[in-house]
């Protein structure tokens, strides 16, 4: 169900696909393992040099990582967030944050139906065939009142659902944190997405820059909020941090409650690493 700082937040199951994507179902549990080699011997690499228990075994990298991006989002992503939260009315956030994420609707909908979700698949599509029309491009979101509740699906989640390990945590310059497996995921989801397929081959730059610096700071906007709340209460923004990415992907990939955009602040979240998850 893609962000600057943590590594980002991107909206189930319809009888009708079903027939065109078994093909999938299958192909994701032989070839899509062998698809991403790369990630498990970047894991098993990992691994060799000694895991610490959190699955940070890159940690001195990833620190020093870390404290380019804080230096980054102090000097121009977090003056943006508060500048958006704060200076824009709540009804034209709304509405850009109801279009970016019908834009993201068919990455999610390709991750439905690739993990065979496809009551979820349906109501992705309903919410993006509505909201693409009567919603008026998708400013307004007028499928939720109608039943069909938004979701975020990813093809790090797709990968977890094929049984890929999530490899070791990694910080991504600019992009925060990630893992092996999420951080493929991402370079698939932006390869596939048709939206930004199509505005490359129609040499829509401006709307590929307006649609990317909306995202950004859509998303570190709805991290106010708990990273103010991490920054007061912890001794090592770095480990709570950490935590906070495993605890929110485990809750995704088990499709449960929770996330970056839930309305959640910092103090719902437990800053001890949980359990390796898959």
């Amino acid at each position: 169900m893609d962000q600057p700082l943590m590594g980002q937040e991107m909206s189930h199951r319809a009888s009708g696909f079903a027939a065109a994507f078994l093909p999938l179902r299958r192909w994701r549990k032989g070839g899509l393992r062998a698809a991403l080699l790369g990630t498990v011997l970047l894991t098993a690499t990992a691994c060799a040099n000694g895991d610490n228990g959190a699955n940070d075994p890159l940690e001195p990298m990833n620190r020093a990582v870390y404290k380019v991006n804080q230096a980054v989002d102090y000097v121009l992503l977090r003056p943006l967030a508060y500048a958006y939260r704060d200076g824009l009315p709540d009804p034209i956030q709304e509405r850009i944050g109801n279009t970016l994420r019908n834009l993201a609707s068919p990455v999610v909908l390709a991750n439905d139906l690739m993990q065979g979700e496809w009551d979820r698949a349906w109501s992705t599509f309903m919410r993006f065939l509505i909201n693409s029309t009567w919603g008026l491009a998708g400013l307004h979101d007028i499928a939720a009142p109608m039943g069909f509740k938004r979701h975020d699906e990813d093809f790090g989640q797709t990968l977890a659902v094929a049984g890929v390990d999530e490899g070791p945590y990694i910080v991504l310059p600019l992009l925060g944190p990630s893992n092996a497996r999420d951080a493929v995921g991402r370079a698939v989801d932006w390869a596939m997405d048709p939206v930004r397929i199509l505005a490359a081959a129609k040499n829509w730059d401006e709307f590929q820059w307006t649609r990317t610096g909306l995202t950004v700071v859509d998303a570190r906007a709805s991290l106010i909020d708990p990273i103010n709340e991490i920054e007061r209460s912890s001794l090592d923004t770095y480990v709570a941090l950490r935590s906070m990415y495993r605890q929110r992907r485990a809750a995704e990939i088990s499709n449960q409650p929770g996330g970056y955009g839930s309305g959640v602040d910092g103090s719902d979240f437990d800053f001890q690493d949980p359990p390796k998850t898959q």
